[in-house]
């Protein structure tokens, strides 16, 4: 840790004065938000035969569903990422001009760090779901686990298709603007209509990439100063979602609810997109405060430390607050019935315990998410560009897959149904798997002058 510490502080020392420190911090801040609302909204209760059953906190106290609306801050980590992808590609497209190696290796580059750690907490979690169910380990608590743990990757298998349509939506950026933005989320506005209006069917799904590329899109927009009206994006979003909640077929929460026949999030919705644009113009509002506090040398060693591990956290983060419900029955500690006043009296003891035992599996497992050594320089190949989109393809179903259908039951071979696909667990493995072999191998086939600059640092890519 203490290497890590001054590493971070060498780094720190090390920024560009033009770098945006505020957006690094949105980054982590978004992810540790998602985290703490993960660990408050597990209520774990015993039932009457014994058997003990991971519910919602919001279910018992419907009225905290309007928290949601500061606590959904996934968008903010999407509109984040457009920042990061506009520059990122550009700086590689303005050293090599070469299309299909450009491509590649920002594929490579942007993923690296996303599905090393993510195919690290597969093939972990994998193992160890195949080795409890060949020894019989019979428990509701376990199956419910393996099919709860791996539901937050469905976030790692949109920021996949975010960073593969990069390209294609920044040139429509630098050709239409706003433009771009609008198209997006008027395609997002017609799939409520036809979805709701008209009940067409399937159609729902295509607000995966709608709402949320329309977010992405922002991030643009802010990389090249033109959100300039924060407050009027943040007013016009809070007023659309809740003249939408309030009139229309939304619901109140902006997390999906057990039980509820529309979810704002799976599938994503207009009001959710709204609300996401009430996100990105309130903490716009924030950034002069901010970023007179990142000014501050302690402050912004904080951020760099927390960026360095900040996906490994968020990956781990719902093993640890099972391990604390496990634990607890383990030991006969009397789990009190959730959001009544015994309970509220435990929460800060059981986050204190999650959030030290996140930290010890980020320092386990924070190695897979530092960026590799570059590779040597090669001769740009045409088949670069075409092999690395196959491979995110590949991946991005993969972690989705994955997602929808968790690992219980690898034995007896449980499928689930992805928009109308069935998967399994080991297909959907063996699809992620292959998928991150192909952009590796694409990245590293057809760099050229395109290689990551090593003095960059390496945290703060």
């Amino acid at each position: 840790m203490g290497t890590s510490l001054r590493e971070a502080e060498r780094l720190a020392d090390a920024t560009p004065s033009g770098r945006d420190r505020y957006m690094d911090l949105l980054r982590v801040a978004s992810l540790a938000t998602v985290i703490l609302g993960h660990w408050l909204m597990a209520a774990v209760a015993v039932g009457p035969d014994g058997t003990a059953h991971i519910g919602n906190l919001l279910t018992h106290v419907p009225e905290a569903q309007s928290l949601t609306w500061l606590f959904q801050v996934m968008p903010v980590f999407f509109y984040v990422g457009g920042f990061a992808h506009a520059l990122a590609y550009r700086s590689l497209a303005r050293r090599d001009p070469d299309a299909p190696s450009v491509y590649a290796v920002f594929l490579r580059t942007r993923l690296h760090r996303l599905l090393r750690p993510t195919m690290a907490f597969v093939l972990v979690w994998g193992a160890a779901a195949l080795a409890l169910q060949l020894a019989r380990v019979d428990s509701a608590l376990l199956d419910a686990a393996l099919r709860l743990v791996t539901q937050p990757l469905w976030f790692i298998g949109v920021y996949l298709a975010m960073v593969a349509l990069t390209p294609a939506l920044l040139r429509a950026h630098e050709r239409w603007g706003w433009a771009a933005f609008v198209t997006l989320a008027g395609a997002a506005a017609t799939v409520d209509v036809l979805r709701f209006a008209l009940g067409v069917p399937y159609v729902e799904f295509l607000n995966f990439a709608f709402v949320w590329l329309a977010v992405h899109q922002l991030g643009f927009l802010r990389a090249d100063g033109r959100l300039t009206a924060p407050h009027l994006l943040a007013g016009a979003g809070l007023v659309g979602a809740g003249l939408l909640v309030a009139v229309g077929p939304y619901p109140l929460s902006m997390v999906g609810m057990p039980g509820e026949k529309v979810s704002n999030m799976a599938p994503p919705t207009l009001a959710l997109l709204c609300h996401g644009l009430w996100l990105v113009g309130a903490v716009e509002l924030l950034r002069a405060p901010a970023t007179r506090l990142l000014a501050r040398p302690r402050v912004w060693r904080g951020v760099v430390v927390a960026s360095g591990f900040a996906m490994t956290a968020f990956l781990w983060h719902l093993t640890a607050m099972l391990g604390v419900y496990g634990a607890l029955l383990a030991l006969d500690v009397p789990l009190p019935e959730p959001a009544t006043a015994v309970w509220w009296a435990q929460v800060p003891l059981r986050l204190a315990v999650a959030a030290a035992l996140t930290a010890l599996l980020a320092l386990l497992f924070r190695r897979f998410e530092r960026p590799g050594t570059p590779a040597a320089p090669t001769a740009p190949r045409p088949w670069t560009g075409p092999l690395a989109a196959v491979g995110v393809t590949l991946a991005l179903f993969g972690v989705l897959g994955l997602s929808t259908v968790g690992l219980a039951d690898l034995l007896e071979g449980r499928s689930a149904l992805l928009v109308a696909v069935r998967v399994t667990a080991p297909a959907a493995v063996v699809t992620a798997l292959a998928g991150w072999y192909l952009v590796e191998r694409a990245g590293t086939s057809g760099g050229g002058r395109s290689r990551t600059p090593a003095a960059r640092p390496r945290a703060l890519r």
